[in-house]
């Protein structure tokens, strides 16, 4: 049971970290990123579609990212799916692919992406920490029970700090690594 209650906490944990990175790609920095755009919501024919499943996204240079959609029908709707979002960016479109150059961030804007990360990295550790406690509570819940001793119970307990210590380092290790590419000129 403890066994199955620690597996179950990485799982979340694991899951937690995936959402964090997800998240943060979407974060604009300094370089271009196709992450910036793949999750953008695109009206097509009716129904909002992600950006991914419409066109390829690739970086020509390090300052833009050219969109090239699957059906060239709609490149009206990425266009305005840009325009409308709050990246900020302005697309420059040839009838065929799409361009946006991403200029280069100011020091406040800089600071401002910094404090975002953050705040993105402390719900990250706290999602974690959530999960620990959850997993931790059913633990004693099957030692009230008689279900595991008292010594299964804080064997567990030990194994979901270990697990948890691994995970916020790891955030630690992502936001550091954010941190240096937003701060990079």
């Amino acid at each position: 049971m403890i066994k199955e209650a620690v597996q179950d906490a990485e799982r979340r944990m694991r899951s937690a970290i995936q959402s964090l990175k997800d998240d943060l790609s979407g974060v604009r920095t300094g370089r271009a990123n196709p992450g910036l755009v793949e999750k953008l919501s695109v009206e097509y024919y009716g129904s909002p579609v992600p950006l991914l499943q419409l066109a390829t996204i690739s970086v020509p240079e390090p300052r833009q990212l050219l969109i090239k959609p699957f059906d060239a029908g709609s490149i009206k709707d990425i266009d305005r799916a840009i325009q409308s979002s709050d990246l900020g960016l302005t697309p420059i479109s040839d009838g065929k692919v799409i361009r946006l150059n991403l200029p280069a961030l100011t020091e406040d804007r800089r600071r401002e992406l910094s404090k975002l990360v953050n705040n993105r990295l402390e719900e990250a550790r706290v999602a974690v920490r959530n999960v620990r406690r959850d997993a931790i509570k059913d633990m004693r819940e099957f030692e009230s029970e008689k279900l595991i001793s008292k010594d299964d119970l804080k064997k567990g307990e030990e194994n979901t700090q270990k697990l948890t210590d691994k995970y916020v380092e790891e955030i630690s290790t992502i936001g550091g690594e954010k941190e240096k590419e937003i701060l990079e000129i």
